[in-house]
């Protein structure tokens, strides 16, 4: 038997105990039926060409999956939909409003969705882009912002770097890059001696201090660009007056559009983010996707990054950016090979990473309600 191509007895052989226990258990339970999708409601709405890029193209990567059923938000699907799992992002965007009875509107429906959440046992998961509440908020925000932390029973954190909650456990999905997002834009070549700064112009992000760091720096032939749209007059009035009198410095300041947030990064030699704070930052993760080396301020995260793309792509400053900063990265980006390595952030990558998460919260959901 054995010389025929088979060992002796190979029909009852041990190695096909385990396919012959499972085809009498077919043959006797019949069909198993397939799992049914996961349902998860997101708390974004369905993306428009304003959308924020990693939000719409979460919402493709997870539409792509297998295993889930994604719906974006209304109050309507909040308060009477059928769903497993909340994915919540940004929560104070689900109680602003620029009108005063819109924002009450808002608030009421956000507290009425949030007790169906905690009264039905609706397990939330929390991205954590951010690591502190907003400031300004009013109490009545701040209660039914407390109210998604009860509820939130798994943290998803962009790094590893971000501290946990005390007592939500966490799992870590990194921020998907922006390589194909921005790749119609990759045309666009850098400008000789040109250094810039690109996004929303807010005060912790420290553009006044690039404007002086900047004109301390007597690099031959050097420009900077400032491109975004700043968060106030008066601000904007304060970069124009520090500005004038160096005329190496342009300012763009308007809200950029993909094409023109793509075209201000490759058409600079050098990115610079003088954040004074920063933690998570998609503007630092489209730049390196764009191919540009950036300068960021100097922490835990920012070191991983650098790390994580090779020599000369992500480089540091300590406290409040000066000429030498950006002196130093102007020379080590020098360094950089033709692209950072972004390997680690495919986005079909955390499509599974997600998914895996969402069943994760349905399983210790089950296992709390047995």
């Amino acid at each position: 038997a054995a010389a025929a191509g088979g060992e002796p007895h190979d029909r009852w052989s041990v190695r096909r105990l385990p396919g012959l226990v499972d085809g009498w258990y077919r043959g006797a339970l019949g069909p198993v039926a397939p799992r049914r999708p996961i349902r998860v409601l997101e708390t974004f709405g369905p993306p428009k060409a304003t959308t924020n890029p990693y939000i719409t193209q979460l919402d493709s990567s997870l539409r792509t999956t297998d295993g889930l059923t994604l719906l974006t938000f209304d109050y309507r699907t909040a308060l009477l939909g059928r769903y497993d799992v909340v994915h919540a992002h940004w929560p104070e965007l689900m109680v602003d409003g620029h009108r005063v009875v819109g924002r009450f509107a808002r608030r009421t429906l956000a507290a009425l969705t949030v007790a169906r959440w905690r009264i039905a046992g609706t397990p939330v998961i929390r991205t954590l882009h951010n690591v502190d509440r907003p400031d300004g908020i009013s109490r009545v925000d701040h209660a039914v912002l407390s109210g998604i932390d009860a509820a939130t029973t798994l943290d998803i954190v962009l790094n590893d770097h971000t501290p946990p909650r005390d007592g939500v456990p966490q799992v870590t999905i990194p921020h998907g890059h922006y390589r194909d997002w921005f790749a119609p834009y990759r045309s666009v070549e850098a400008v000789p001696g040109r250094v810039g700064y690109v996004g929303l112009i807010r005060r912790y992000k420290g553009v006044e201090d690039l404007v002086e760091a900047f004109k301390g720096w007597d690099a031959a032939d050097a420009t900077l660009h400032i491109a975004g749209k700043p968060s106030s007059e008066a601000l904007l009035d304060g970069l124009r007056a520090a500005s004038d009198d160096d005329g190496r410095i342009s300012l763009d300041a308007r809200f950029l559009d993909d094409a023109d947030f793509a075209s201000a990064i490759r058409s600079a030699e050098l990115i610079v983010l003088p954040y004074r704070h920063m933690h998570n930052s998609g503007t630092a993760l489209a730049v390196l996707s764009l191919d540009r080396p950036v300068l960021v301020p100097d922490n835990a995260v920012n070191r991983a990054l650098a790390d994580e793309c090779g020599p000369g792509w992500v480089h540091l400053f300590e406290g409040t950016i000066d000429s030498a900063d950006i002196g130093r990265a102007w020379a080590d980006a020098r360094t950089r090979g033709a692209t950072p390595d972004l390997s680690g952030r495919e986005w079909a990558d955390a499509g599974a990473l997600h998914r895996s998460a969402f069943e994760r919260a349905v399983r210790d959901r089950r296992v709390k309600h047995r």
